[in-house]
């Protein structure tokens, strides 16, 4: 039997669908040993920075405290808008920061450490991630961001950086600059324990003469004072153990060349004025540069999308993935980076059945490049053009 492009291009997504969901089992359901790992257990609320220890288990291993970021009616430390700029928690509300790199060491370094909820067994795989931002206050951004596994605790009051061979760095040491903005950029690798380690220490560990840093232009939006460093937010730290024959599932570039890691964001308000159609076709979700892995206002949108099929069962959703023209060129010569826009489909097509909405009543539909986001203004920079078009967009039928 021939297949029409399209028969094909759908049949492609559904199969994609179904590799995310092999990749993934054994991963999700693994016990995170990190405790606390979003930062949102708290003691006493904290009422200056550098109050890391108000994250249950946390605390900074030298005599330069980290922050953490809560809601707050402190401005300094309030979330989402705070002293060094701008995020949303990756995770729950809370999340912590410190600095990674700062020119001529200026600014000390600080650094995040807790204990495991059990030592780490010799000879066994184990899945470590955590998810980094860059703060827009920062006068620089840096590579070398990692993080240290060891059996005993990093215990000083100085103020130097601690110079150690990381456990991990991001994405098999393919020394990254850290230079996103605007949303999370995941650090994650396979590490394999020596047997007994206790503790996870996050933060640069590299002397500043091996650690690359750009200088970053200040966005004239920003109110934050820039401060001569490379500061970081930090959020949603994990150590799983991982089954045999399973892989960390690490979102992993394996083309050459240093892509966009911008990802667009915009709430899209409903209200109750609004008919259950236009509440879901008002939604898009958006990605990285060669990426099919939700944010979690992609998870918002999917989550009111589910909540309103759940309403209207006799409603079926076309799931339409976009990527853009770059992705395609790149995609010619590296296959991790073809048919993003089948992938995308696949990765919001697993989620919405993990909320219970059936396979059947979904339509996958790769678009491909051809049609640019409505959301595109011409005054937009290439880059921020790019992004809105890394997108998926849905239509009742």
């Amino acid at each position: 039997m021939k297949l029409s492009t399209k028969k094909m291009r759908n049949l492609v997504a559904t199969v994609a669908f179904g590799m995310l969901s092999v990749i993934s089992f054994g991963q999700e359901d693994a016990q995170n040993l990190v405790p606390n790992g979003s930062f949102e257990s708290v003691g006493k609320k904290p009422k200056r920075l550098g109050s890391i220890e108000s994250a249950t288990g946390w605390v900074s291993p030298t005599g330069v405290r980290a922050d953490l970021f809560v809601p707050s009616k402190m401005a300094d430390l309030d979330v989402p808008l705070n002293v060094y700029g701008k995020e949303v928690a990756k995770e729950g509300s809370n999340y912590a920061g410190f600095v990674g790199y700062s020119h001529g060491n200026k600014l000390p370094r600080s650094y995040v450490m807790t204990k495991l909820d059990s030592p780490l067994k010799k000879g066994m795989k184990y899945c470590v991630k955590f998810n980094v931002s860059l703060a827009e206050a920062s006068k620089y951004a840096s590579n070398n961001i990692g993080a240290k596994l060891s059996k005993k605790p990093f215990g000083s009051d100085s103020k130097l950086p601690i110079i150690e061979d990381a456990s991990l760095l991001h994405f098999n040491n393919d020394h990254k600059i850290f230079s996103a903005r605007y949303n999370w950029t995941e650090v994650c690798g396979q590490f394999v324990a020596k047997g007994g380690e206790k503790f996870i220490t996050i933060g640069n560990f590299n002397s500043n003469d091996e650690t690359k840093s750009t200088r970053m232009k200040k966005d004239p939006r920003v109110k934050a004072k820039q401060v001569i460093a490379a500061y970081y937010y930090l959020d949603d730290v994990s150590v799983k153990l991982l089954a045999e024959g399973v892989s960390c599932d690490c979102l992993i570039d394996n083309g050459e060349g240093d892509f966009s890691s911008l990802i667009y964001q915009k709430i899209n308000p409903v209200n109750d004025d609004m008919s259950s159609k236009e509440k879901i076709e008002i939604q898009q979700v958006y990605f990285a540069f060669g990426k099919s892995k939700l944010t979690s206002e992609g998870k918002t949108s999917l989550d009111l999308i589910a909540k309103e099929l759940e309403a209207n069962p006799e409603s079926k959703l076309q799931v339409q993935g976009f990527n853009n023209a770059e992705e395609d060129s790149v995609g010619v010569e590296n296959d991790y980076y073809a048919d993003m826009d089948n992938k995308r489909v696949g990765s919001v097509m697993k989620y919405l059945m993990s909320k219970g909405i059936s396979e059947s009543r979904m339509i996958p539909s790769a678009k491909g490049s051809g049609v640019d986001n409505e959301e595109i203004k011409e005054e937009d920079e290439a880059e921020l053009k790019m992004a809105k078009n890394r997108r998926v967009t849905f239509k009742i039928r």
